[in-house]
């Protein structure tokens, strides 16, 4: 063996002799030797790093698997919301129908009176000729039959014509309603007057009206039956005669009315109703 392997020799074996010496030797707490702390500290830095790189990408794939998740859920959400709308939609119509066969049951139940559920199909509040045009059931229609709403009065049927029927409004100039004060049971007569109010008529100056009252049909007329809402005083004040000015504001919204129900009431022969309170279209 050369010189030179020899001492290439002895410092390996110092260099492991010192390795075996540092394994051996505590550290400050006691629990590692030297050799171990030093190479934990050497190599923890890169230990971290990985583990951060690798935390990294797990993060990122639960991200990504949850936004893939949570976009397939709205997906689902989103189209089952869209088949309740249309369930809705298509159910609204039969929905509408029973509510208003249902109004129009209580309503003959509580008044005794038949009534008969009618569709509007035009509406012409206008024109001096205010009117609305319905489209009839199977039972049809008679001249002279009072039409309402859950609200109150609408006016009466004018003419007919197969499965249809025209109704001339209590607003219309030439209607005429006989009406009475619900709170002091004084008659008059209520007309049709401007921008769809009505005006109260033949009411004198010493009696007892306010603001407010509400006005109904009095059964005088020979064509409504009594006790119908047909408007409220909204003004009050001194004619040029013996009678005050009163002007209503209808019970109806006629702007709303898509459906009406007919009464069943039988009204007086023409020759015998008094011209006074009954004005031909």
């Amino acid at each position: 063996m050369t010189e030179r392997r020899t001492r290439l020799l002895l410092v390996v074996l110092v260099l492991g002799q010192l390795l075996l010496v540092s394994a051996q030797v505590p550290g400050a707490d006691g629990r590692q030797s030297l050799l171990s702390g030093s190479w934990l500290r050497a190599v923890a830095p890169f230990a971290a790093a990985v583990d951060a790189v690798t935390d990294g990408f797990a993060l990122l794939a639960i991200r990504w698997s949850t936004r893939h998740r949570l976009l397939a859920e709205n997906a689902r959400l989103r189209q089952e919301n869209e088949a309740l709308r249309r369930q809705a939609v298509a159910s609204l119509g039969i929905a509408d129908d029973l509510e208003r066969l249902a109004t129009a049951v209580d309503y003959q139940r509580a008044s005794g009176v038949e009534v008969q559920l009618a569709d509007v199909v035009y509406s012409d509040r206008v024109s001096w000729l205010r009117t609305l045009l319905l489209r009839l059931g199977r039972h049809g229609a008679e001249r002279n039959q009072p039409v309402i709403t859950d609200d109150g009065l609408v006016g009466r049927i004018v003419g007919v014509n197969g499965r249809y029927a025209k109704v001339q409004l209590i607003t219309d100039r030439v209607a005429s309603v006989g009406v009475m004060i619900a709170r002091t049971r004084r008659q008059g007569v209520v007309r049709g007057a401007s921008a769809g109010t009505l005006a109260l008529e033949y009411i004198p100056l010493q009696e007892d009206l306010v603001v407010g009252d509400e006005i109904v049909t009095a059964g005088i007329d020979g064509v409504y039956p009594r006790g119908i809402p047909v408007g409220t005083v909204t003004l009050v004040k001194p004619g040029n005669e013996l009678f005050y000015e009163v002007v209503l504001r209808p019970a109806v919204d006629f702007t709303t009315v898509d459906h009406v129900y007919i009464l069943a009431h039988e009204p007086l022969p023409e020759a015998l109703r008094d011209p006074a309170v009954e004005a031909e279209p």
